[in-house]
This record gives C-alpha cells, sequence and structure tokens, in this order.
C-alpha cells in the first residue's frame, strides 16, 4: 500500500502555497542539469543539485559526514536520507536568504522556486521531504535509455574529474535507479504529479518540453 501525503502539511518547513518545488529526475546521463540551466534562465530558478551538495559536503574540512558520502558515492549507492535532506534544506532557507527583498519575479513575498536535481532517489526520501521540509508541486521526468546514458556519462569521464564517471559504476548507477528511483516516479504518477520528457532528442527540442511544463504549472498555480 503506497503511503499517501497531506497536501497541506503543516508540520514542514515551507509553505507550499508559497514555495515551488519541482523534483527534476531522470537516470545518470539523462541530461538533468542541462536542462535544469536552461530552466533556470527560463524562470529564475533556484537549482540544487542534490549530488553535488553532497560532493561539497564531503569535500567541506570539518564535515561530519564527508567520510560517509564519500563510501556512498564511490559505490554507485544512495546516501543515508537524513543528510541528503538536511543539506537541501540548508540551501534552500540560504536561498530564501539571499533574495529577500530583491523584488526578483517568483521570489517576491517569501515566495520561491526551486528545481531539486536528482532527488529524491527512493521512496523513503520523497515521503520524507514532502512531509517535513516542502510538499513538491511536479515532477520533471527524464527519460532515455542505457545505453545513450552510458555513452554520455563516459564522454563526460574524459574531463568531469568525478571518480563515478566509469563503466563499474555507471552501471551500479543505473541498477540503483532503476530498482530505487522508478517507484518514486510511478508513487508520482499516480497523484498526476509526473511531466515525462523524452530526453533522446536534441537538447532543444527536451529544453522546449521542459519549458512549456513548467509555464502550464506556473499558470495554474496563479
Amino acid at each position: 500500500m503506497t503511503t499517501q501525503i497531506d497536501s497541506t502539511q503543516p508540520g514542514a518547513v515551507f509553505d507550499s502555497s508559497k514555495i515551488t518545488v519541482i523534483y527534476v529526475l531522470g537516470g545518470p546521463g539523462a541530461g538533468k542539469g542541462t536542462q535544469c540551466a536552461y530552466l533556470v534562465e527560463d524562470f529564475g530558478f533556484c537549482h540544487l543539485s542534490a549530488g553535488d551538495l553532497l560532493r561539497a559536503e564531503q569535500n567541506r574540512e570539518g564535515s561530519q559526514y564527508g567520510e560517509l558520502i564519500r563510501t556512498y558515492i564511490r559505490e554507485g549507492t544512495i546516501v543515508p536520507m537524513h543528510v541528503t535532506i538536511k543539506l537541501l534544506e540548508n540551501a534552500m532557507t540560504e536561498a530564501l536568504k539571499e533574495k529577500e527583498g530583491k523584488n526578483i519575479e517568483g521570489w517576491a513575498d517569501g515566495k520561491g522556486r526551486f528545481l531539486i536535481d536528482g532527488f529524491p532517489r527512493k521512496m523513503d526520501q520523497a515521503i520524507e521531504f514532502d512531509r517535513t521540509v516542502c510538499l513538491s508541486s511536479k515532477v520533471l521526468f527524464f527519460s532515455t535509455t542505457e545505453e545513450v546514458m552510458l555513452g554520455r556519462l563516459l564522454e563526460r569521464g574524459k574531463t568531469s574529474g568525478r571518480e563515478d564517471d566509469n563503466i563499474e559504476s555507471i552501471k551500479k548507477r543505473f541498477r540503483t535507479y532503476e530498482n530505487d528511483t522508478m517507484p518514486v516516479i510511478q508513487y508520482y504518477a499516480s497523484q498526476d504529479k509526473v511531466a515525462q520528457i523524452d530526453s533522446t532528442v536534441t537538447i532543444e527540442e527536451v529544453h522546449n518540453a521542459a519549458r512549456e511544463t513548467v509555464q502550464k504549472l506556473f499558470s495554474e498555480k496563479q
């Protein structure tokens, strides 16, 4: 039986009537980061990459989570959710403070817009973040094939410097994605919150589809 989330979420840190959270999901190499960069330009989002936050934290001097994060990333498995959720909550709080009083579209009067990239990757993460931090509004699901993902990541690995951009880690990450993240996508689809976008086509075509989806969401929220 699937756990249902109360739409009001009275115990959450952020009010979802003011704060828009869009999850950006898809397998490794699906182009999530590239498309997030376009949507930031289009709509003034704050783009938070769960993976980037974790990689920064593992290298932060004095971090209590550094060695733990390094181990999980190296193995291609999922970092304990309390770590990732706290890093995301802190980053959201910082972004709201930074934009406060600047009269930026989408950020006035305590409002905010967040693209959360590569999260949630498991059902417990999805339920816990929605319950305690902010109820999500939409999921952008960039779908592609394992073959395309592998090719993209191996190419990226030539210059990225990321220790998980190798065949062994990539295959582990894809299995983790299939086993743990696809049920999350199916869960939100049952709530009519998922927009599936084919990311095997050109970057421009993917961007157009993503932009139209987000524009429709904001029109509905007005």
